[in-house]
């Protein structure tokens, strides 16, 4: 037994749960990064020029974007569990299809295997999200940045395994083949550990955590749409917007604008995009003392500064060593902003898959659609100076990041033990 924040007993269900999220986060971004990392190797064996690998990734949003919509439905019908081995099964299977397709020279082939990609990426993210907040409820402490720093692990684990694989020049589809077939066995060992039913209606007394359990099946789908109607979660779902085009824009890009702007190898870009995600790691593994101590909305704002000082850097500086210290900026000012949203979607457990589903969808609406446009911009002005755009939506965000404070409970206190507005 261990100690919740708020003084209470930690079953072992509960702490193995805990384990099981962090697992299942860092695979998801073990396989995304493994992804990004070639990036430039698929962009130089198709040929492609920068407008034209932005419509390439912005095509393979398309999956997400279909999907994300659905994707509190789809928890609350199958369950987290089954919905994260389904999807990641998904994510697993589009990105071999796309890594068959460079291996071809196929290009419809890779876009086609990057929308199951996208579909299998939204609903995975959105599933462990969901089981993500359940398991904060029951610890009532602050812990989704530290899953999300699980992610953050999983990326530079993934950059990590990409390096090495484009200084060996191995053949894409082989690389992801190897990669991802060990990550898809960690899933299903992970999955088993998470929270059962009976443990999620126990987070809040006399409110069910799961909509599944309390509403029958016509009125689920009701009670899914009618987030997108809340306009505190469409607040929420900005602040996270904001927050996703900073770290996704990197995450397709920063690679790509350190070969370029500052001609240097393949590896030499993809140890850059491991250093974003290593100063990002940081600052999630920060980010839970400084939410307990300072509380959601002050951390925010430090995060959106930030990200806006290390974009001017990284984006004007005229050489590598100055451009890297930008680099690092801008992954600590990324970090939060996506945690700290799905957290605040999750303050009412009775609503978390619904809110939690919009504001997914509108964080991967830019995360997935908004890098791929910075491409076709890329074209005109270069990488570099193309990522500079990202500042205007975290500046944006700024005015509106009091909408993250958490919800008050019925007896005055906060939503979340812990975390002050």
């Amino acid at each position: 037994m261990t100690e919740s924040s708020a003084g209470r007993p930690v079953d072992t269900t509960v702490r193995a749960a805990t384990i099981a999220v962090f697992a299942v986060f860092v695979l998801n971004g073990f396989n995304f990064a493994n992804w990004a990392s070639r990036i430039p190797a698929v962009r130089d064996a198709l040929a492609l020029s920068p407008a034209q690998i932005g419509v390439l990734l912005l095509v393979g949003s398309i999956g997400s974007l279909l999907a994300l919509p659905l994707a509190g439905i789809v928890v609350m019908r199958l369950g987290a569990a089954r919905t994260v081995v389904l999807f990641a099964a998904a994510n697993t299977a589009g990105l071999l299809v796309a890594a068959t397709g460079v291996a071809f020279d196929q290009l419809v082939v890779v876009g086609a295997g990057l929308v199951l990609f996208g579909v299998g990426t939204g609903v995975w993210d959105a599933a462990m999200n969901i089981e993500g907040a359940a398991v904060e409820q029951r610890l009532g402490k602050a812990i989704m940045p530290r899953f999300h720093a699980g992610f953050s692990f999983g990326t530079m684990a993934g950059a990590a395994v990409g390096a090495l694989a484009a200084y060996l020049h191995a053949p894409v589809l082989g690389h992801l083949a190897v990669a991802l077939g060990v990550s898809f066995l960690g899933v299903l060992w992970a999955v088993r550990s998470f929270l059962p039913a009976s443990a999620e209606a126990d987070v809040t007394p006399g409110a069910p955590l799961s909509p599944a359990d309390a509403l029958p099946d016509v009125a689920r789908a009701r009670h899914a749409f009618g987030a997108w109607l809340e306009p505190r979660t469409l607040l929420i779902g900005l602040v996270v917007l904001a927050a996703a085009l900073t770290e996704g824009s990197a995450n397709d890009w920063v690679g790509l604008a350190v070969v370029d702007g500052f001609d240097q190898t393949h590896a030499a870009g993809a140890l850059t995009f491991g250093l974003f995600v290593t100063a990002m790691t940081a600052m999630r593994l920060l980010g839970t003392g400084l939410l307990d101590r300072y509380g959601r909305v002050p951390v925010l704002r430090l995060c959106a500064v930030l990200s806006i000082v290390g974009l001017l850097i990284f984006g004007l500086v005229p050489s590598l060593p100055f451009a890297l210290v930008g680099v690092v900026l801008w992954g600590a000012g990324a970090a939060l902003g996506f945690p700290v949203g799905m957290s605040a979607a999750s303050d009412d457990p009775v609503r978390a898959a619904a809110r939690v589903s919009v504001v997914s969808t509108i964080g991967y609406t830019a995360f997935l659609a908004g890098p791929p446009l910075l491409g076709l911009l890329a074209a005109h002005v270069g990488y570099r100076h193309a990522l500079l755009a990202i500042a205007v939506p975290v500046v944006i965000g700024l005015f509106v990041l009091p909408a993250a404070a958490p919800l008050p409970t019925a007896a005055g206190g906060q939503g979340n033990p812990g975390r002050p507005a």
